[in-house]
C-alpha cells in the first residue's frame, strides 16, 4: 500500500488545530463569493471568528474542495453551496455530508484523510493517536517528500478524530466537538480514557445514498466503462475504501444503481464481476437528479 503513495506530496497541519465547524463552509463560501480575501483586514469581522479561525476556514474550504488554490469556488463548491441553485447550502441532507467526506479523502489537500481511509485503517483495525503517528513515521522513512514531525501529525490526528467522532453529550452545533462529519458515523470508539481506541468498520452503510456512490464512481478518472468489483472495493479512492463498505454493502448499492439506470449493468461471467456503462453520464447529473435540480 505504501509504495502507491510515494510520488504524492504529503501535507499535514494548516487548520490551526480547529476541526471544521458546522457553519464554516457555507460562511466561507459566501465570503469568497463576495470577492473578499482571507487576508483582508476586516476578515475577522466579516466572518465573525478569531484571526486563527480565519485561516482555518480557508484551509477547510480547500480541503473539502469548495475553493481552489486561488481561493476561487470550485464546481463542486458552487453546486453544493450556491444560495439560488445549490444542492444543499445548509447541509440538511446527510448525502451532502457523505459527499464532503468523499471530497476530503479524494482531494488529499489534507493528507491524513486519504492515508487513514485508503490505507491505514486496512492495516490497523483498532488504533489510537500513537498508532497513527508511528505509521506515518514508517512511511516517512521510505518517502523523501515527507518531512515527519511527530507533534504536527499528532495534532492532525486529534483534529481528524474531532471531525468524525460522534459525541452524543455535545449539544452545541458550533461546539468544536460537534464534528461536521460526525453524523455519518464512520469513526467509532471503544474503551474510555487511556484505554480509548478508534475503529472504522467495513459495514453495509445503509444510510449512504446510492446516488453518492454512483457519483464517486463516475467522478473517478481511473475508472473506464467496465469496472471490476474488486477495483470498486479495494482501489485507492474507491467506494469501498472511502466509505468503508463491505462486499455485501457494495453489492447492495450496485444492485440499486443497476435497477435505476438502464445504461448500467452488472455482469458476472467466468467469475469476473464487473459494473459496465453503455453511456457514461456526467457525474453531476446524478446529483442533479438526487437533489431535484
Amino acid at each position: 500500500m505504501i509504495e502507491e503513495k510515494q510520488a504524492i506530496k504529503f501535507t499535514f497541519s494548516g487548520h490551526d488545530s480547529f476541526p471544521c465547524r458546522q457553519l464554516w463552509l457555507k460562511k466561507g463560501y459566501d465570503y469568497v463569493c463576495k470577492s473578499k480575501y482571507f487576508n483582508d483586514e476586516d476578515a475577522v469581522i466579516q466572518l465573525g471568528v478569531g484571526k486563527n479561525m480565519v485561516s482555518s476556514i480557508r484551509f477547510w474550504l480547500k480541503a473539502f474542495n469548495i475553493i481552489d488554490n486561488k481561493d476561487i469556488p470550485t464546481e463542486f463548491g458552487k453546486r453544493l453551496f450556491d444560495d439560488e441553485n445549490g444542492y444543499d447550502p445548509f447541509l440538511e441532507d446527510e448525502a451532502s455530508l457523505w459527499l464532503l467526506h468523499y471530497q476530503l479523502v479524494k482531494n488529499s489537500f489534507a493528507s491524513i484523510y486519504s492515508i487513514i481511509f485508503n490505507e491505514f485503517r486496512k492495516e490497523k483495525l483498532f488504533f489510537k493517536k500513537e498508532t497513527f503517528v508511528n505509521y506515518v513515521k514508517r512511511i516517512s522513512e521510505s518517502n523523501t517528500d515527507l518531512n515527519f514531525n511527530e507533534n504536527t501529525v499528532a495534532k492532525d490526528f486529534i483534529v481528524f478524530a474531532n471531525l468524525y467522532k460522534n459525541d452524543p453529550e455535545s449539544k452545541d452545533v458550533e461546539d468544536s466537538f460537534s464534528g461536521i462529519l460526525s453524523e455519518i458515523e464512520l469513526l467509532k470508539t471503544t474503551g474510555k480514557g487511556k484505554e480509548e481506541q478508534f475503529y472504522i468498520e467495513n459495514t453495509e452503510r445503509d444510510n449512504l445514498p446510492d446516488a453518492v456512490v454512483l457519483f464517486t464512481i463516475l467522478d473517478n478518472s481511473k475508472y473506464g466503462n467496465s469496472i471490476s468489483l474488486n477495483s470498486m472495493e479495494f482501489d485507492l479512492n474507491s467506494p469501498g475504501s472511502i466509505f468503508a463498505l463491505n462486499r455485501s454493502g457494495l453489492m447492495n448499492k450496485i444492485s440499486e444503481i443497476v435497477s435505476e439506470f438502464k445504461d448500467i449493468t452488472f455482469t458476472d461471467q467466468a467469475g469476473i464481476k464487473e459494473l459496465q456503462f453503455k453511456n457514461k453520464a456526467d457525474a453531476f447529473t446524478i446529483l442533479d437528479t438526487y437533489y431535484g435540480k
